[in-house]
Parts: C-alpha cells; structure tokens; sequence
C-alpha cells in the first residue's frame, strides 16, 4: 500500500517520534564512575569490633562516616555477643579516614537502643536518623556530635493521613532540599518507600507502593535497603544493599539513580561491591570520593586505579 508524504509526515508528528533521550537513557549517559567504580583499600578492615568482652565486641551495620573540619567521624553500633544483646551508639575519629581512635566515654548514648544511622547536619543541628528496638525509626539530635538527645519515633503516616500499620520501618535514610525533608525508609527490607515532612514531625508517603522495589535482578532479589542518597549534576545517586539469597547471608552494595527522589534506575552493572561489603557510604576526602562499606567491618575503598 502507497502512503504519500503528507500523511507519513502527518504520523511521524502525531505519534510523537521525539529525537530527544529517555530519562533512562539519560541516566546512563550521565552516570559519573567516580561515584560507581572503586578497588579496595587493603584485605583487612580499617575498623571493627573489638573481638574481646566489651560493649562493643561486635558492630553492626550501618555505621556513617562525615569528613568535616579536615578529619573523619565515625558513629557506629556496638554489641556483645548473645541472646540479650543490646545495641548502643559509638563514635571514632579519625584524621585520614583510615586509622581511627575510639571516643574515650564510648558508648556515647546507651539511653535507648541505636542501630542502623545515619547523621546529617542541618543549621548547626546534627540529626540522626536510626533504627530502635525492634526495627522502629527514630531521630535523635545533637550540637556537638557526641551529645544525643532521642526526639522519638518517626510518625510516617500513609498517603491518606492514616498511621502505617504495625510492623518494622527501618534503616531510615534521610535527604533535605527546598525546605522539604525526604524519608526514605524499609519495611523487613522488603521495598524502600519515600515519605516527606516540613516540620519533622509527621511524615507522609509519597506513595503508597515502594519507590524501589526488590529485583527482578537476583543481587537483591530478596532484601533492599537505602544507605544514602547523593546529588551529584542532576541525578540523585542512592547507594542501596541488597540480597540474592533469601537467607539474608550475604549482602551487596548497589546504585540506583533519580532525577526527582522517586522514580529510580537501578545501575544496569550492580552490584558495586559484593561478598557483604554492604551499606555503602560515599564519603569526599578533599580530593576524591572514596567508598566506605560496614558489614560487619568498615573496609574503604579508592576510585578504581587510584591508591
């Protein structure tokens, strides 16, 4: 059948044949490899529990680390080993980000139990957002960085106003922009939801459904969970770990990007780090980024071919 000009010209215009890329296409010509591509610093940890009896034997993941007046700040989770076991806050420092020196009134907050951080500095306020008992997110907030006030539990609500169902909602995981506070929150690191506040008092989902949902790739197949998001140009990079195996017995450390915090492509040459370098945190040096991952030991990594 002949089609003359005028109406393939007609079709090409209705159907909306745009030149310009996709967003996903976008995203991966956009990808920066110094956030994505890093080598291991050494075989051994540059920290880790204690292996002897004391309250922090053992860490847990997520510790965070801030570089901030030229030396490094590690908040971590320690525990002895056993049934009981009780998490409380640590803190480290650190001028070079791989030698590290123990607070000496460690643990620094023993008040209430603190897992799974992270810090974020906010108009001379640091905010630390946590996991308590039982998988419940909470805040807590100092002045100094070694002082910890617990503000309480996060009050996430649904879209509709209504309170989330009982249960988990943890590995909280925060980003501020424009006055607005971002949540990026799991439940049983079965999907990663968002939800937004103004006032720090009440968040609300986005939506009702994750954001990022686990696979269908097979790295994280059976578990997800936020560490951090970093702006870095346009795109909004989160570094997620994740899980093959549905056991939970071996994590990953993975990238996903965004250009709005709520669409999100999962990097196609996930994961960045496998064997349980997991709950990976991008941490600047000055020069470089470097990766740090903390499960169950703090190994830093340097972009790849670099020292």
């Amino acid at each position: 059948m002949k089609i003359n000009y005028l109406n393939t010209l007609f079709l090409f215009l209705f159907l909306g044949c745009d030149s310009s890329p996709r967003s996903e296409e976008t995203n991966t010509a956009n990808y920066d490899h110094a956030l994505i591509d890093f080598t291991s610093y050494a075989e051994h940890p540059v920290f880790a529990g204690t292996g002897t009896d004391t309250w922090d034997q053992h860490i847990r993941e997520r510790g965070y680390i801030v570089r901030e007046d030229d030396s490094y700040h590690l908040w971590y989770t320690g525990y002895r080993e056993g049934p009981a076991a009780t998490m409380h806050l640590g803190y480290a420092t650190s001028p070079d980000g791989l030698t590290w020196t123990r607070h000496p009134d460690n643990p620094i907050f023993d008040k209430s139990w603190v897992e799974d951080m992270m810090v974020i500095k906010h108009e001379g306020t640091y905010h630390m957002f946590a996991e308590g008992r039982d998988d419940i997110a909470h805040r807590l907030t100092s002045a100094d960085r070694i002082h910890w006030e617990d503000q309480g539990s996060l009050d996430i609500r649904y879209v509709n106003g209504e309170p989330l169902t009982p249960g988990p909602y943890g590995t909280p995981t925060v980003w501020i922009e424009g006055g607005t506070w971002y949540l990026f929150y799991e439940r049983g690191d079965l999907g990663i939801w968002l939800a937004t506040s103004q006032d720090l008092k009440v968040w609300t989902n986005v939506q009702d459904d994750p954001v990022l949902a686990m696979g269908p790739e097979a790295y994280d197949k059976y578990g997800v969970a936020v560490n951090q998001i970093v702006k870095h140009k346009r795109l909004y990079y989160a570094y997620y770990h994740g899980t093959a195996l549905e056991d939970w017995s071996l994590w990953s450390t993975n990238l996903a990007t965004s250009e709005d915090l709520i669409h999100w492509k999962k990097y196609e040459q996930n994961p960045i780090m496998k064997d349980n370098k997991s709950s990976g945190i991008l941490v600047h040096d000055g020069e470089q980024y470097r990766l740090y991952t903390m499960h169950p030991e703090v190994y830093v990594h340097f972009p790849a071919g670099k020292p």
